[in-house]
């Protein structure tokens, strides 16, 4: 098993410097398929990967972004909703957007939705980005799911179903969601692991270092033979050897 690539970034430009990797990818590759998450983390990459764009530095516009993950039950209009947040937090603000596969969760039927989404991960996914959740969850993949987790419906860990509604504002508390399973992750040809903070700190070591378990669902990533984590200091504290 080749052991993951590690790069550490003091947190002042981590979200640059990430970005810069990014968009270096993007202009070796300007049809790549993405696949991209929401959330805290990878929020301030988008902004200076955006700000790039506006300079003329990279362009996104023959790329496809894969949406990861989506809530279930919120409405088309809610801001929370994470196809709403990409848009909000990098798409829209590009001169020239991507395709986007958000996922249909408005259509009434969520397996099929999530049937159809799987498919268009199918096509191939030339580089994921992930972040890493306090509990060892990457997507909605929380801790019980394994390696060979399938795109479907799932349950919310209560941490997540809080964090929707009280961090991202939504309207009510989500219950369920749609994910990319893990197995269909690790079927990417590359996996980028995007993590910050101390508070990171213990479960990235966990990830890293610890056993392979369902408990920490991101420890599966380390199968990957192309898995790289971008972290920055804080978050990279509990390392054994500073790594």
């Amino acid at each position: 098993m080749t052991a993951p690539r590690l790069d550490v970034f003091p947190a002042a430009d981590w979200p640059e410097r990430v970005a810069a990797e990014l968009a270096d990818r993007l202009r070796e590759r300007p049809t790549a398929r993405l696949c991209l998450p929401t959330g805290d983390t990878p929020a301030p990459v988008y902004a200076a990967l955006a700000d790039a764009a506006a300079r003329g530095a990279v362009d996104l516009a023959r790329a496809t972004v894969v949406l990861l993950d989506e809530y279930l039950g919120l409405e088309p209009s809610d801001p929370a909703r994470c196809d709403a947040r990409l848009r909000r937090e990098l798409l829209d603000r590009l001169p020239a957007a991507p395709a986007f596969h958000a996922i249909a969760v408005d259509d009434g039927d969520p397996v099929a939705a999530a049937a159809a989404h799987d498919a268009v991960a199918a096509a191939g996914l030339d580089l994921t980005l992930l972040g890493l959740g306090a509990n060892g969850h990457v997507g909605f993949n929380e801790p019980g799911s394994g390696p060979d987790a399938a795109t479907r419906v799932v349950a919310l860990a209560e941490t997540s179903r809080e964090l929707a509604h009280v961090r991202y504002g939504a309207a009510r508390t989500p219950t369920g969601g749609i994910t990319l399973g893990i197995a269909r992750l690790l079927a990417s040809a590359e996996i980028w692991l995007l993590v910050t903070g101390a508070g990171k700190a213990a479960v990235l070591a966990r990830t890293l270092e610890g056993p392979e378990g369902d408990d920490c669902p991101a420890s599966f990533l380390r199968r990957h033979s192309r898995l790289r984590v971008l972290a920055d200091e804080a978050a990279a504290t509990a390392l054994s050897g500073a790594r």
